[in-house]
This record gives structure tokens, sequence and C-alpha cells, in this order.
């Protein structure tokens, strides 16, 4: 059975948006909710240049049962989706319908690459993105550890002697050195001015958990933490992480993890985690070194959408 009616929207209306937030919210299962951190962005601003929302509802609804967000990025598409928890045996049905309304919108566009991301993919989300023709292509492990971090994970470890973050005095250099330390990476690899500030804008931004290390004088190295907090348990995320790489093998991966973990631990948390792709399996190893177990996955699916004719 599919729903009564899909509706694209390019622009959302504050209606819409407390509308979708609040699905997005009753699906959300721990810190993040079925929209990745750009989508949650794009969808508060209402939309803009690359933007489509689709909402599928139900006879004598208004509140949306599914939703569909497509954005277009530097020479690809990304495509998100949720469906209503009370939808719970319909998924597929209903994920189909919407993510393929998306992909409608990506053909009427021209078409192109897309990459849909699923948090906590189940089978259910397999279903949907190959209803859809999409593939599964990458997974992140989000895995957490206990806080604080016990001596035998330490290993001996030297403290390092990190600083906060200055707004308005250390985005440049901070820029400089996650484009090289990220070279090629889709997600953080092309970082700009206004993408930083904006999550200077955001209420989670705390520039004392954005922790950098100097080396005479020049940044060698940040971990950047955020709070969830509200959930349970509350959670400590070591957001991003890096080092330039002039200083690659001076492990001090280990030791800016470790910085990021104390800082978040004097903040009370008592749960630290993280993201990293199960394709690198070096810092996979690194991470189960210092505690960390896998918590629950995410997958991206990609496939080429041809123009509409």
């Amino acid at each position: 059975m599919s729903v009564s009616r899909v509706e694209v929207k390019r622009r959302m209306g504050p209606e819409d948006i407390h509308s979708v937030t609040a699905l997005l919210d009753a699906a959300a299962s721990d810190a993040d909710g079925p929209l990745g951190e750009q989508q949650r962005l794009a969808l508060a601003h209402g939309g803009g240049e690359g933007f489509a929302g689709v909402l599928a509802r139900e006879p004598g609804d208004d509140r949306p049962v599914a939703y569909a967000q497509v954005l277009r990025g530097k020479g690809s598409w990304t495509v998100e989706f949720v469906v209503d928890p009370r939808q719970a045996d319909r998924i597929t049905a209903v994920g189909t319908e919407v993510v393929g309304a998306a992909l409608d919108v990506v053909a009427s566009e021209g078409g192109g690459r897309v990459r849909m991301w699923v948090h906590r993919a189940t089978a259910e989300d397999d279903a949907v993105a190959s209803a859809v023709g999409l593939r599964a292509e990458r997974e992140l492990y989000q895995m957490r550890r206990p806080l604080p971090v016990d001596d035998a994970h330490r290993f001996g470890a030297a403290p390092l002697a990190v600083r906060a973050f200055r707004v308005g005095e250390d985005e440049a250099a901070w820029l400089g050195v996650n484009n090289r330390a990220f070279h090629g990476h889709p997600e953080q690899g092309n970082w700009d001015l206004e993408m930083l500030l904006e999550r200077e804008k955001q209420s989670w931004f705390d520039p004392d958990g954005f922790l950098l290390y100097e080396d005479e004088g020049r940044l060698a190295g940040f971990c950047w933490t955020k709070i969830h907090r509200g959930g349970d348990p509350s959670l400590g995320e070591i957001y991003v992480i890096g080092a330039d790489p002039d200083y690659e093998g001076h492990g001090l991966g280990k030791r800016l993890v470790l910085a990021g973990l104390d800082w978040l631990a004097g903040k009370g948390l008592k749960v630290g985690m993280l993201y990293v792709d199960a394709a690198n399996p070096a810092a996979v190893h690194l991470y189960e070194k210092l505690g960390f177990t896998v918590d629950h996955v995410d997958r991206a699916y990609v496939g080429d959408v041809p123009a509409a004719s």
C-alpha cells in the first residue's frame, strides 16, 4: 500500500520545518538522527540552491509519515530519508516511494551520481536502496567507550599541551590543516570558511572543546569535540580529529584522541564516541586499542541517475 500523496518542495516554510523536525526527533534513536549534519542545517534554513524536500502524507493527516531530502554537492547529490516509526511494517514500501521521488528530482536536474546515507542501516534500508537502483558503497562504524579513560588504555602516551580554538583567529590555520589532512575525503576534505562559520553558530559549538596542538607556533593537529546531551546516555563525541601530514608518524593521533576524551570526561560525560570508516583498518585498530567497540553501522548507497528525457 502506498501513501496518499507525495509533495516535492524546493523551499520549506516554518510549518514544514516544524513537522519534519518532529518526525526526525521521533525517529532518532540516539545523539544522531536520520539526517546528517549538513542535511539538518539545510532543512533549518528552509532549503536553498540544489535542495528539495519530499514529504509523504496519509489521508486526513498533515503530519508527514516519511520524508526524503536532496542536496546537490560538488559533483554529486546526497539523499537521506526517514520513515515514521509508526510505519515500521511499511518501511520498505514507504521509503521506496519517497526516495524514488527524490531521485526523480535529481533526474529532472540533469541526473548524476547519488549517494544515500542511512543511519543505523538495516535490511529494510538495503531493500529500499535496491528498489531504487542504488548499491551499498561505504560503511561508517560508530564506536564507543566508557569515560574516563583508564591507565591501561593510555599505553604510556604523554599528554599533549593543547589549547582552545580562538574564534576569529584560528579559522584559516585550521582550514589549511584540515583540508591537507583529509585531502580527497568526500565529506571532510573540502571545507571552506562558510562551512566552519556555520558550525560556530550552532548551539553545540564550544571553542573550549575544540583543542589545537601547536609545534613551535605551527598548528600540527587538532581534536574537535561535540557534546550530545539529552539522550540516554549523553555522549561526548570526537567530532573531527586530524594532524598535518608533515607530522605523520609522530604518534599524534592517539594522543589527540586521549586529549579529547579527557576533556569530555572533565565535562562529566560517561561515554565517548566517534565515527570511523570501516575501510580504514589502521584507524579501527587504533580505536580498538584505546578501548572503543562498535555500537552500530551507518551505510552509504551509491548509483548514477540518468537525466530525465
